[in-house]
C-alpha cells in the first residue's frame, strides 16, 4: 500500500529551523555569515548546484562574489547523519559568470525535488519561492519606488515611505474528482502536449473558502458539479509562488452531470478506472513525481505508479 498522502509530498518535507528570530538582529546575522560553519546555496535562473548522488552542492560565503540578494534560510536541524548539522545557511542569487566558476551541476525543482533528502528539498523550495518573491517585488504597489531587501531578504523596504513588503503565497486547490464508479477524472490543458493529464486545479479567489474553490473550480472547467470536498494536504509550489492545496471531491448524484472541458484552459476529460490508468502508461503522460498531483492520483490508485513521469 502506498505511504500516508501528507508522507508522499515532496516538497513539504524539511530539514531546518529556519530561525526567524535572528532576521532581525543584522549584527547576529553578519557574524553567521561570517562564520566558518556558514554555507550558500547558490541559485541560478530559477536552478540550484547539485553533485553527482541528488544533493544540493553548498559552497562558502568566500566563494560568492558580493550578492545583491543574501537571504538566511535558517539552520539545518536534520543534518543527513550529522552531515553540517546546525550550520547557518544562506542563499544567493547570481549571476552567468559567477555560475559558469563553480563546480557542479544545475538542476530545476521540479525535476529533482521527489530525489531530494528532506533537508535538500527544504532548503531549495525556500530559497526558490524567496528568489522568485524578489524578482517581482522590485517596486512599491503603493509609490512605485525601487525597494531594497532588509531583515536576511524576508522584507523589502519602501525608502519613500518607509512601508515594508513582506512575501506572499497565491493558495491554489487541486482536485482528485470521483463518480459513482471510483473512476478518476483527468484532464489535458490547452498548454501542454495532448497526451499530458493532470487532476483539475485553480487559484482561490479572494474571499472564498478552499472548499468553495474546489466546486467552482471544477465546475468551470469540466461542467460537473461537485459535492464532499475532502481534504487531503499540502506543499510549496514555487513556479512562481503558490502552496498547492489537495482535495478529493465526488459527482453530485443528483446533478445531470456530463464531463465538458471548458474549451479553454481543459481541452480533454477522459474518465479512468485503475485498470485503465495502468493500461494508459506509458503512452499517457502524468504529472511528474515531485508534484502533489502525482501524490493525489497515486493515493487514489493505492500505489506508486510506474515512470519518473
Amino acid at each position: 500500500m502506498t505511504a500516508s498522502f501528507p508522507l508522499r509530498l515532496p516538497l513539504s518535507r524539511h530539514g531546518v529551523d529556519r530561525d526567524s528570530l535572528t532576521r532581525e538582529d543584522a549584527a547576529a546575522l553578519e557574524a553567521l555569515r561570517s562564520s566558518d560553519a556558514a554555507l550558500v546555496l547558490p541559485l541560478w535562473n530559477g536552478t540550484a548546484l547539485t553533485d553527482t548522488q541528488d544533493r544540493l552542492r553548498f559552497v562558502r560565503v568566500r566563494d560568492i562574489p558580493e550578492s545583491p540578494l543574501w537571504i538566511y534560510l535558517g539552520r539545518i536541524a536534520d543534518g543527513d547523519a550529522t552531515e553540517h548539522d546546525g550550520a547557518p545557511v544562506f542563499s544567493a542569487v547570481i549571476d552567468d559568470a559567477v555560475a559558469a566558476g563553480l563546480d557542479g551541476q544545475w538542476e530545476n525543482l521540479r525535476t529533482l525535488g521527489h530525489r531530494l533528502s528532506s533537508r535538500d528539498a527544504g532548503l531549495f523550495t525556500q530559497a526558490l519561492a524567496m528568489a522568485n518573491w524578489h524578482a517581482t517585488h522590485g517596486f512599491s504597489p503603493r509609490t512605485g519606488a525601487a525597494t531594497r531587501p532588509e531583515k536576511a531578504g524576508w522584507v523589502r523596504i519602501d525608502p519613500s515611505d518607509g512601508s515594508e513588503l513582506y512575501p506572499r503565497t497565491d493558495p491554489a486547490v487541486i482536485v482528485a474528482v470521483t463518480d459513482a464508479e471510483d473512476r478518476l477524472l483527468l484532464g489535458s490543458n490547452a498548454m501542454w502536449e495532448s497526451n499530458r493529464y493532470s487532476l483539475l486545479a485553480g487559484f482561490v479567489e479572494p474571499g472564498e473558502s478552499f472548499e468553495s474553490a474546489v466546486e467552482r473550480e471544477v465546475l468551470e472547467e469540466s461542467g460537473l458539479k461537485v459535492i464532499d470536498p475532502v481534504y487531503l494536504g499540502s506543499q510549496p509550489w514555487p513556479f512562481p509562488a503558490s502552496v498547492m492545496v489537495a482535495f478529493s471531491a465526488r459527482v453530485d448524484p443528483d446533478a445531470d452531470n456530463v464531463a465538458t472541458p471548458d474549451g479553454t484552459e481543459i481541452l480533454e476529460l477522459r474518465w479512468f478506472s485503475r485498470e485503465e490508468l495502468r493500461a494508459a502508461l506509458p503512452g499517457l503522460r502524468l504529472p511528474g513525481r515531485t508534484s502533489i498531483a502525482r501524490a493525489a492520483i497515486e493515493h487514489w490508485y493505492g500505489e506508486p505508479l510506474p515512470g519518473d513521469w
